[in-house]
């Protein structure tokens, strides 16, 4: 989204932002010269899979698994700033990611893929960065936070509610609302969930620091 984009803009960046739309992000890095950076980092937040984890919670990539391809993190953050995110009550977990094509929203589905990969978490973009980062040679690196937590289902109208330029389309929500109240308790308790994250991935915006990379951000 675009909030996450902003986090990742800085001096020696080249963000990205696919608005979880994998298509399009492919269609974006194609576009790169990959001689002019030295790294990709997929930077924004997830899903979690592991039910331990919460909004909030900070998963560092040991790798990321889409289908039965599997791509090792290479490049290593930086672990004074690790240490750090965690002293400030940031809960900083290592872990697998898994990536997707579509969303993962039920809490049931969220169950399943966490018991088929054993990843910590999961997203739309840290694949295609990945497999991109690997096809050009460079190091890859992803740091995601989590935003709705494997006990909570995404609801559907959250789903569906981002514009391709990765704003959120409010006029959708509020149609949505009014078609059915219902939804709102949900809406409401993904929003708190999600600026929860939001804060947290600014705390983590120290990592990106110290070079020229690229970062994928959605998210």
């Amino acid at each position: 989204m675009v909030q996450e984009a902003r986090i990742a803009a800085g001096p020696g960046m080249i963000v990205i932002c696919s608005s979880s739309d994998p298509r399009q992000l492919r269609a974006l890095l194609a576009t790169l010269d990959s001689s002019s950076f030295r790294g990709v980092i997929s930077f924004g937040v997830a899903g979690g899979l592991d039910p331990s984890l919460r909004s909030g919670d900070v998963v560092v990539a040991t790798e990321v698994l889409a289908g039965d391809t599997r791509f090792l993190a290479g490049l290593a953050l930086n672990e004074e700033m690790i240490a750090k995110a965690a002293l400030r009550r940031r809960r900083v977990v290592r872990g697998g990611l898994a990536g997707v094509e579509q969303v993962v929203a039920a809490r049931a589905c969220k169950a399943a893929l966490r018991s088929e990969t054993g990843a910590a978490a999961v997203d739309m973009e840290s694949h295609v960065a990945a497999a991109y980062a690997a096809a050009a040679g460079l190091p890859f690196a992803a740091l995601r936070v989590i935003s709705d937590p494997a006990g909570r289902a995404l609801p559907e109208l959250a789903k569906t509610a981002l514009k391709p330029n990765g704003d959120i389309d409010l006029r959708k929500i509020l149609r949505g609302i009014v078609r059915n109240p219902t939804t709102l308790r949900a809406l409401v308790s993904t929003g708190i969930d999600f600026n929860r994250a939001l804060r947290s991935l600014r705390g983590c915006r120290g990592f990106l620091l110290g070079g020229e990379r690229l970062v994928t951000a959605d998210i």
